[in-house]
């Protein structure tokens, strides 16, 4: 495990492509040479994108050196015969990708900052992250092992003061029955995290990170060297069909955000949005 910068910044769930997901204002230039315009959300979610990595990021980083984490679902896909996609084909999806994640990425990178991709659910990322991969290598992400730009978890030591201090990143996490059930997956995750360090007669993870529930959930464990956090990030994409069928998010406001972690901090840093941007009215 390579260790960089002391700062690493996580996002997840973009789904470009999607109707509700991040779409830049200029919109999507379409496959046969028609145009795309981002809706009403889209246009209120990319205030809230620029906010995160205009103010929020610079602010937490103190504009020092920082990686930049996708973990997962970077494109919306065609997927379960979904009839919300700004396009079905993938080339416009991945364009609208490299469009809005590329700058923050270039400029992280200009500064000592490198770019991780964790693969996300396969129907979202395509069968065995085929469909994200392409965008990963255009962007400079950092290979792993077999030489693949996108991974499926990413295990980094951040530098900094404490030299056992490594995130562990993977999309996927166990779902919840609602919201009084919020906490109970991540601290699985962590206690899983736990046991397997201790079969392995090493130290577990400072930051778990996972992603796929689009809800913001963080949890804690003290240790013998400090604190331990799983930390679930919410995501950028509003509320589908599937939202609205699904328990705790079917009444909850869609969550936008990500979270920055620091070697040496006693607390990791969050920015979540939350807002209603559907279905907000109240019928008289």
């Amino acid at each position: 495990m390579e260790a960089t910068p002391t700062r690493i910044v996580v996002i997840s769930d973009l789904h470009c492509g999607c109707q509700m997901g991040l779409c830049p204002p200029g919109g999507a230039k379409l496959d046969e040479g028609g145009h795309y315009n981002p809706n009403k959300i889209q246009r209120a979610m990319w205030v809230w994108w620029r906010e995160f990595w205009d103010k929020f990021v610079p602010e937490v980083t103190r504009k020092q050196p920082h990686d930049i984490l996708l973990n997962g679902d970077g494109i919306d896909n065609e997927h379960h015969g979904v009839k919300t996609l700004i396009s079905n084909n993938i080339e416009v999806q991945r364009r609208l990708l490299c469009e809005v994640l590329g700058p923050e990425v270039k400029r992280a990178q200009k500064h000592g900052g490198r770019f991780y991709v964790v693969r996300g659910t396969e129907a979202h990322d395509g069968g065995s992250g085929q469909d994200v991969e392409a965008v990963a290598r255009e962007l400079g992400a950092v290979p792993d092992d077999c030489g693949r730009f996108s991974r499926w978890d990413l295990r980094k030591r951040i530098a900094g003061p404490n030299k056992h201090c490594v995130l562990h990143a993977m999309h996927h996490i166990g779902g919840t029955g609602g919201s009084h059930y919020d906490s109970s997956a991540p601290k699985r995750e962590l206690i899983e995290e736990f046991i397997e360090a201790a079969r392995a007669a090493d130290y577990p993870p400072t930051f778990v990170v996972r992603s796929h529930r689009h809800r913001y959930c963080p949890v804690e464990e003290m240790t013998d060297w400090g604190r331990a956090r799983c930390i679930v990030t919410p995501g950028w994409q509003a509320k589908t069909g599937f939202s609205h069928k699904i328990a705790g998010a079917r009444v909850s406001p869609p969550q936008f955000g990500g979270i920055v972690c620091i070697n040496g901090e006693e607390e990791t840093y969050h920015r979540v949005y939350w807002k209603r941007l559907q279905g907000s009215r109240i019928e008289e």
